[in-house]
């Protein structure tokens, strides 16, 4: 069964950080493809950024370049979202998610999700 599990959200003051875990249960971790969404009430479920198998290469959002970083440690079959300079419109509900390709941003294009972890940022 294959389980993805967020953690690490919560409630940060504007211009705070975070970091994002997500714990997957996902056989051959290494061959998928990570991404994380988010969403944020009333609005559609949005693409954030991704990771390739090894970790190589990565793409953003633009709303989120240079501040968020994605990474992943094969070894423990977990990806990161590190989340810096947090303002009010980064609050959401995020979601890790698996894809067998690279590059995909959207969400029909990934074939596991996990349950979302909350994110607020207060100003």
């Amino acid at each position: 069964q294959v389980q993805l599990v967020e953690s690490g959200g919560g409630l940060v003051q504007a211009g705070g950080s975070l970091r994002l875990f997500c714990a997957a249960s996902l056989r051959s971790f290494s061959r998928y493809c990570m991404g994380w969404f988010r969403q944020a009430p009333g609005k559609e479920r949005e693409f954030v950024a991704a990771i390739s198998w090894s970790g190589d290469s990565t793409i953003y959002a633009r709303s989120v370049k240079g501040r968020f970083t994605i990474s992943r440690d094969n070894a423990k079959n977990t990806v990161y979202l590190q989340m810096n300079s947090l303002n009010s419109e980064d609050t959401a509900v995020y979601f890790c998610a698996a894809a067998t390709l690279f590059g995909r941003q959207k969400t029909s294009e990934y074939d596991y999700w996990g349950q979302g972890t909350q994110v607020t940022v207060s100003s």
